[in-house]
């Protein structure tokens, strides 16, 4: 296993309610994308899109970081409805199967995934929500997954919760360009941190939690 080297696989909710935040998606990921070629370390990228068309379409699979090129309008056009179940079941199998397709040398000690939407499942019929909590648990507890969503829609937030995905590793944003564009930065700094070891885990702080309706602030309202 190498020690210094990270898999990250970023899950992106490609479907029609994601076209307001279109080219602040795009912004978001290439800024994310340059941060982490910039990060000292090895580290290899999966990006796969979904909607209902193609619940899990790989853009790139297990890509040097270096050579991953930006997110364009060209190849991220929204459209259709949320197969998020689907997209993710079928994440961790391939992350599994492309993990064990590698020398033992070249095995990423860390792996990082990641899913971005802006709604809640609405058309996945190949996973159930007791399978995916299973897998998730799994993953973490075993292998020491990182499992990190980010979402501009509460009720999202709190399924992901629901499938064993820590609280602390979620996110809500607000669904426009600031929203959007901070929820990148975030994790770009959440995931450099554990790349580098300054962290154990991925989790995020108060001050990345923004959001007028967030968990935290509807804690503290009267």
């Amino acid at each position: 296993m190498r020690q210094d080297c990270t898999h990250i696989t970023v899950i992106l909710d490609r479907t029609g309610s994601m076209a307001s935040i279109r080219d602040d998606t795009i912004g978001g990921f290439n800024t994310f994308l340059k941060s982490q070629k910039h990060e000292p370390g090895t580290a290899t990228l999966t990006l796969v899109q979904f909607d209902s068309q193609d619940p899990y379409e790989v853009i790139h699979r297990f890509k040097p970081i270096g050579e991953v090129p930006e997110l364009t309008r060209e190849t991220y056009v929204p459209r259709a409805a949320t197969p998020l179940l689907d997209a993710l079941g079928r994440g961790i199998i391939d992350i599994e199967k492309g993990i064990e397709e590698l020398t033992d040398s070249d095995r990423p000690s860390k792996v990082v995934v990641v899913v971005v939407t802006d709604g809640r499942e609405n058309a996945s019929r190949e996973f159930g929500r007791d399978q995916i909590e299973k897998m998730v648990n799994d993953k973490t507890e075993k292998d020491a997954w990182q499992f990190v969503f980010l979402s501009a829609d509460l009720a999202a937030i709190e399924d992901a919760q629901s499938v064993g995905i820590h609280a602390n590793a979620t996110l809500l944003f607000e669904k426009t360009g600031q929203g959007t564009a901070g929820a990148w930065a975030a994790l770009s700094e959440q995931t450099c941190d554990y790349r580098s070891v300054r962290k154990n885990t991925i989790g995020f702080k108060k001050d990345d939690r923004k959001h007028p309706c967030g968990p935290e602030r509807q804690k503290t309202r009267p």
